[in-house]
């Protein structure tokens, strides 16, 4: 197996550079607006959230991994809801975003590295490193509850700023009701998906457990 720490190192620091490269392209990219709008606009996207987590849960156990934080970090749970997030993001790009739009150049880079590549190295990081079997059946539902959060930000923030981070949250544009439809649909999608983390959580839980009895 490939040892952890080199592998979380190197997709840290890839994630970091994604980050910084796409906060750079928002930047320079919206001479029109100040950045302090920018910037909390940049950070109001559940990609650049979520993707942050990631950056986290990856470089914190590899740089500190005996710290209070580190230890969280890695604990089932905490990993397997920042996988979950990640998926997700990856998934509803590519099926709702991706057809809207066409990135060039570094924007095409920095795209595909928050959309594609990090989602697939956490997902496979929670497949190889951590230790399955130690999920609760009531894990996906607490696991929404960043989703909520989530949610109700946006709604705040797009109220005041009527600036809304993907179309599907538009309230301007589709209305409170058709928006609270899509993102109800959206909260069925992240629990869908947890459950079926859920479920391979237990696979490989029973699989190590007979390894070890055997």
């Amino acid at each position: 197996m490939i040892p952890s720490r080199p592998y979380r190192t190197l997709f840290a620091g890839i994630g970091c550079f994604a980050l910084v490269l796409q906060y750079a392209l928002m930047i320079g990219g919206n001479p029109d607006k100040g950045a302090g709008e920018l910037t909390l606009n940049f950070f109001s996207y559940f990609t650049i959230q979520t993707n942050i987590m990631v950056a986290l849960a990856l470089a914190v156990p590899a740089i500190a991994p005996d710290s209070r934080s580190g230890q969280w970090l890695v604990q089932p749970s905490v990993r397997t809801a920042i996988a979950l997030y990640i998926a997700v993001v990856g998934l509803v790009y590519h099926f709702l975003l991706a057809p809207t739009w066409a990135p060039q150049g570094w924007s095409l880079l920095a795209n595909n590295l928050l959309h594609y590549v990090m989602p697939a190295a956490f997902v496979a990081d929670w497949l190889m490193f951590t230790p399955k079997g130690r999920l609760r059946r009531f894990d996906p539902f607490r696991w929404l509850v960043v989703v909520l959060v989530y949610g109700v930000w946006t709604l705040l923030h797009g109220a005041l700023a009527h600036w809304w981070p993907y179309w599907f949250v538009d309230v301007d544009t589709l209305g409170y009701g058709k928006a609270a439809a899509y993102f109800a649909g959206l909260l069925v999608f992240f629990l869908l998906v947890g459950w079926i983390m859920f479920g391979i959580d237990q696979l490989l839980g029973q699989r190590d457990r007979r390894r070890v009895s055997t």
